[in-house]
């Protein structure tokens, strides 16, 4: 039979089957005078034995000694078992992190844990406010620590829902306008700052970010908010340093 003929007979395609001769997976038989390959049913059988295997997740470099060799198909077996329940423990907890945002959502970009920290999607928040804020979570979800991540959400989580910041604060800094006076500066800090002291008191005894971190976060601020409003975050911080205790 032709490489075509065998190439269908076993559900492969004909790249397939030179790829396999390439690597000395399945032996290439001699060419007619016209300068054709024909195969023989042994080259068949030996075909769907590797389509069977590779069927089963074995890999072709490990191929040969499978075919050559009964023996070792017990400990492939083995092996392949390993690899499967590996496999399905990721799916299984690939689903439930669809599940977490199904029921949160979230928008599948977002760390399910720090979803309940977004705004209300029924505030009225400018758009590029609404991105900056979808950004942050991001990167921040990204520079927490795995492990940390599910304490970190945890850690503001309360019997009324999660610690985050009212909606009129939140709007107040979002509308801020950039020719905003000193005095609605002044208030604005004020405000945030009584926010955030007991968060940061809360905060006490985790791990802060590093200083790679804390500078991304700062550049992603600096790139997306009004100077007005990076303005006031350097505000907050800066009293918020001065009120955390040596």
């Amino acid at each position: 039979m032709l490489s075509s003929e065998l190439a269908a007979l076993a559900g492969v395609t004909v790249r397939t089957l030179r790829h396999y001769h390439q690597i000395g997976l399945l032996p290439e038989p001699p060419r007619s005078s016209g300068g054709y390959r024909h195969y023989d049913v042994g080259h068949l059988v030996r075909l769907l034995r590797i389509t069977r295997l590779t069927a089963l997740g074995v890999p072709l470099s490990a191929l040969p000694a499978v075919l050559d060799d009964p023996d070792a198909a017990d400990a492939l077996l083995d092996e392949l078992d390993h690899r499967a329940a590996a496999e399905i423990e990721r799916l299984t907890a690939r689903r439930a992190v669809i599940a977490a945002l199904r029921r949160s959502g979230a928008p599948p970009d977002l760390p399910p844990e720090l979803s309940s920290w977004r705004s209300d999607p029924e505030e009225e928040m400018p758009a590029d406010m609404v991105r900056y804020e979808h950004e942050q979570l991001i990167l921040i979800g990204h520079l927490l620590e795995q492990g940390g991540l599910t304490g970190f959400s945890a850690l503001f989580d309360t019997a009324d829902g999660p610690m985050t910041a009212p909606a009129p604060l939140t709007a107040r800094f979002y509308t801020l306008e950039p020719d905003a006076s000193d005095d609605e500066v002044s208030a604005l800090v004020d405000a945030l700052v009584a926010y955030m002291e007991p968060v940061v008191a809360r905060m006490a005894d985790t791990p802060p970010l590093d200083s790679r971190a804390s500078a991304l976060l700062d550049e992603l601020n600096e790139q997306t908010l009004r100077p007005v409003q990076h303005r006031v975050l350097r505000l907050v911080q800066q009293r918020l340093a001065l009120a955390d205790p040596p």
